[in-house]
């Protein structure tokens, strides 16, 4: 693997301290272009703008990556939700799974909102990350049938309200489309 870093004069314990204190807190570019300069370091605020955007998600893949390591997965809680999708004029269902934080763990489209699909999904998201401590869904039978299939029953959530979580995660997906 090439070195991101090998065309910049400054080193990488720079440009992470700086990416990492303009996504961790919350600061302006030149806030923390000021506080960078009562340390001795002379950048400019669009310097700090250009490593956010080439180091940011870079950085952001490293954390997540150490924070799937360390946790367990079979404490987690997952919230699952379908939403109808039109994909060139047909309609697709977008199977979406969210851990208890909101981050997006999984995503599927089917044709068919069935028992096969759902068991899809599962069976995919178990191949990744193992079973969950509890599951979070809306109503759809669908879901009963294929937790039934994996044996995976008594942990299925239903209720009204207890689902928000993966119903907000639509709404940037939501919003995109309605902008076309």
């Amino acid at each position: 693997m090439r070195n991101p870093f090998r065309y910049f004069n400054s080193s990488p314990e720079l440009i992470r301290l700086t990416v990492m204190m303009y996504i961790r807190y919350p600061l302006s570019l030149r806030q923390v272009e000021d506080l960078l300069f009562e340390r001795g370091i002379v950048i400019c605020h669009e310097t700090v703008w250009f490593w956010w955007n080439r180091f940011g998600p870079m950085f952001a893949n490293e954390i997540r990556k150490r924070r799937i390591h360390r946790r367990s997965f079979s404490q987690w809680r997952w919230h699952l939700d379908e939403v109808f999708v039109r994909i060139n004029g047909e309609t697709h269902y977008l199977w979406r799974a969210v851990n208890h934080k909101g981050e997006v763990l999984e995503v599927v489209a089917t044709k068919r909102r069935d028992r096969k699909a759902a068991l899809k999904f599962l069976e995919r998201m178990m191949k990744r990350y193992g079973r969950s401590g509890s599951i979070v869904t809306d109503r759809p039978r669908s879901y009963g049938a294929a937790m039934k299939v994996i044996g995976n029953d008594a942990n299925q959530e239903c209720g009204r309200w207890l689902n928000n979580r993966a119903e907000n995660s639509h709404q940037p997906f939501r919003q995109r489309e309605r902008a076309w």
